[in-house]
């Protein structure tokens, strides 16, 4: 009779997966995918800089070709724009002062920054345009470059109105009007307020001006305004507006 060979086996408890078990199985699975994502989306996301990274480098290869040539076109639109400054003005200048006098400029660049030196030519002969006429060739060249100073300004921005004060102060009283035509046309052009302080007489700017006030004082030492022409008004020959300033 043949012997019968049985076996058992027996597992330990502890080595049964439970429902915990599995759980936290799909939790650790779910966490890997979503590292494996963001790893995916970082790899991704370093491809695309790593392609900025190349295009920087093509155009810091010709940063320099590109500052010459930019350097050079600013300064050659600067030395158009000071060929028109010397045109208009050099006209400003004879209509005004009536003498065959022209204005030079001549720009220095460095670092970027322009310098611009002045001066005008008579007969060929250089004279500063701080001693010339006694101060009158300044204070004609100062209204203009302000002038085109504002008109560069964006309107957005900055409001087109411009103060002159005293600036015929160097001229003969003849020669007063004609610098109040040349503002009063150079503002119509450019869309300009200008606001004129002067000690001339009045009747000097009644051809050319909007507005004409004129400050005293009256017998009390209380300084008035009196309103002497209004080309707004129906009947501006009616002078008899006074107010008196607090």
């Amino acid at each position: 009779m043949n012997p019968i060979h049985t076996s058992t086996t027996y597992q330990s408890a502890e080595s049964v997966p439970t429902k915990e078990d599995a759980q936290s199985a799909r939790e650790l699975r779910t966490r890997i995918d979503r590292l494996i994502g963001r790893r995916n989306d970082r790899l991704a996301r370093l491809a695309v800089i790593d392609k900025e990274l190349a295009e920087l480098k093509r155009y810091l290869g010709i940063t320099k070709e590109v500052t010459i040539a930019l350097e050079q076109l600013s300064e050659q639109l600067f030395a158009e724009l000071l060929d028109v400054v010397q045109e208009k003005l050099t006209i400003a200048l004879q209509e005004i002062l009536e003498q065959p006098i022209e204005l030079k400029a001549a720009a220095d660049f460095k670092r970027g920054v322009a310098t611009v030196n002045f001066w005008i030519e008579r007969n060929g002969n250089e004279e500063d345009v701080l001693r010339g006429q006694g101060g009158s060739v300044a204070n004609i060249l100062s209204v203009g470059l302000r002038m085109f100073s504002l008109a560069t300004l964006e309107e957005n921005e900055h409001r087109r109105f411009l103060v002159l004060d005293e600036q015929d102060c160097w001229l003969r009283p003849n020669l007063v009007p004609k610098l109040v035509k040349i503002v009063h046309e150079a503002a119509a052009a450019l869309g300009f307020q200008v606001l004129m302080i002067s000690h001339h007489d009045v009747a000097m700017f009644e051809r050319y001006a909007d507005r004409i006030y004129q400050l005293s004082t009256n017998k009390n030492g209380i300084p008035q305004v009196e309103r002497i022409l209004d080309t707004t008004d129906k009947y501006p020959d009616n002078h008899d507006e006074t107010e008196e300033m607090e």
